[in-house]
């Protein structure tokens, strides 16, 4: 039988394994105990309130818990969970906010090409930048949350918010073009 420090020390591929085989349920409180905080941050990163990034996180762990059986392990235990805290925090707000990316995209066109890309670069700075992420829609933000801070493949934001990979580079072109388009027109104009 193992301690509670036994558990601690096993891996996240162990403790699901121990979950799912029946040999170890504390299993699922060390790994909520491991990435409960990642989870929270993220979903306070996307909706700003700490009660509903709570509730948010909760719901995402239980989500998780009844979901494990189906994990496949093709991929870290931690990428599959924060792809469904994504794909969670998405469809939060998308129905908070009545969000549905592509008639919010047609709505707020922006132009397709920007030349002071590269000039615009080396003014931009990281205060200025979380505030044009407030503005774009809550799609774009997790895409680039998830490729430049998660350091996810394209491979993985496609399989997290269920779209192809065509689309997830076109969205993520888009996502990076409109923030620099408003950070241009808001700071450096």
């Amino acid at each position: 039988m193992l301690t509670r420090e036994d558990f601690n020390r096993l891996s996240d591929k162990e403790l699901v394994d121990r979950i799912l085989d029946g040999s170890g349920n504390e299993g699922f409180g060390v790994l909520h105990k491991r990435y409960y905080r990642k989870v929270l941050d993220k979903c306070y990163g996307m909706v700003k309130d700490r009660g509903t990034a709570e509730v948010l996180a909760e719901d995402i762990f239980s989500k998780v818990y009844e979901k494990l059986p189906s994990f496949r392990q093709e991929s870290s235990f931690s990428s599959w969970l924060f792809s469904i805290t994504y794909n969670h925090c998405i469809d939060y707000m998308r129905e908070k906010k009545h969000l549905h990316y592509p008639n919010w995209n047609r709505e707020n066109e922006i132009p397709q090409i920007m030349d002071e890309e590269e000039e615009a670069g080396d003014r931009i700075t990281y205060e200025k930048l979380l505030q044009v992420l407030e503005q774009i829609h809550p799609e774009e933000k997790a895409l680039l949350v998830m490729k430049y801070q998660d350091n996810m493949s394209i491979k993985q934001i496609s399989s997290a918010l269920r779209i192809t990979e065509a689309a997830a580079k076109m969205r993520l072109k888009r996502a990076k073009t409109r923030v620099l388009f408003l950070y241009t027109r808001q700071f450096l104009s």
